[in-house]
Formats: structure tokens, sequence, C-alpha cells
């Protein structure tokens, strides 16, 4: 993809800077080295990393500064104290200066794994874009603006619906309570227009 691609200028370039200064670092360690034996110091990690302006964790991690501190060390018939025996405190900075090591590996790994996966997802996006009609966009709001306005007309309507149903039901409601109340007067004899209404039979001569 398009990233991964510039992606790799960009990491070159940074391993090249991170040799420049481990080479600067330890050009500075040499010259350090080299004084120290012309004033017959002792040579130490702390002397030669606080001299150099490195860290002692660069003097334990890189070979090749380890490597000139114990040429200096044997060369200059003086022993570092790191050769002398055992250090605690050493050993424990160098635990933690390759935890951290560790971590930073996971970490420069997880942002790797981050940016292809972001770049494969814009290659996607960049196809859908692609294969979708250059007017495919409006066509899509306008259909979308047209359904929106079918649906406030049927919310309109539906609404009106429910309206007249309920009126109905409520004059449903009344013309039953009227049947009723004409009915029970029809049966008790007390309806005027009722008993009017039914036809009078009269006796026949025989009777």
């Amino acid at each position: 993809m398009s990233g991964a691609a510039a992606e790799a200028p960009r990491t070159g370039a940074a391993i090249q800077a991170r040799r420049a200064v481990t080479d600067q670092m330890l050009q500075r360690i040499s010259q350090v080295l080299r004084q120290m034996r012309r004033e017959r110091a002792q040579v130490t990690v702390a002397a030669v990393a606080r001299r150099a302006a490195v860290s002692r964790t660069f003097l334990y991690q890189n070979a090749e500064a380890r490597a000139l501190i114990a040429a200096a060390g044997h060369g200059g018939g003086t022993a570092t104290r790191q050769d002398a025996g055992p250090d605690p405190a050493g050993a424990s900075w160098r635990e933690r200066a390759l935890n951290a090591e560790h971590q930073l590996k996971r970490a420069h790994e997880e942002i790797a794994t981050q940016r292809k996966q972001i770049g494969e997802l814009l290659g996607r996006i960049r196809d859908l874009e692609h294969d979708l009609p250059s007017d495919g966009v409006q066509r899509v709001l306008t259909e979308n603006h047209t359904l929106r306005a079918q649906l406030r007309q049927l919310t309109q309507d539906n609404r009106r619906l429910g309206e007249r149903l309920t009126g109905a039901r409520d004059n449903n409601r009344f013309l039953d309570k009227r049947i009723a109340n004409l009915e029970a007067q029809l049966a008790e004899g007390q309806c005027p227009r009722c008993l009017a209404a039914v036809p009078q039979t009269s006796p026949s001569p025989g009777n």
C-alpha cells in the first residue's frame, strides 16, 4: 500500500540517525578512555559514563563500548570495578534496561501493525469511492430526502386516521347507550312515541 511504501524511507532514516548517534557516543568513549590512560586514572563504568556524557545502560548493552572499556582496563594495568566482582546495582540496571528495550521493541511492532491495518483500510475506502458513481452521493441524498418526506406524510395520515377512529368509537358508544335507554323505556311502557308507533289491532266483530 502507499502508506507502507511511505513508511520505509522514514524507517531507514531513523535507523541511520540512531547509528550516527551511536558512532558519536563511541567516539566520545574512546577519547575519554585515551585521556584516562594518560592520566593513569581508574577505569570505571561510572567514570566513563560521566566523562563521555553517555548512560550506563549504553555502556552495558553496546558490545563495542564494553570492548573499549575492557581493553582500556587490561591495557592500562587497571581493572574496572565491574571486572572485580558482581555489582547488584548494575545488574538491576541492566535488567531494567533490557525490559525497557523489550517493551520498546513490542511498541514499535504494534505501531507498525496498526499502521499497516490503517493503510489497508484506507485502500479499501479508496476502492469503494472508486466504484461509486460520480452522482452516487447526490442520488443517495435525494432518495433519503424523499423517504423522509414520505415518512412525514404517512405520519400525518396515520394521526388523522387515528383521530377519526376515536370519534367513530365515541359516536358508537353514544348510540349504544341511546339504544339501551330506548329499549328500557319500551319495556316499561314509558315511551309514548314508541307506543304510538306500535300498530293497534281492533277487536273482530265476532268477539
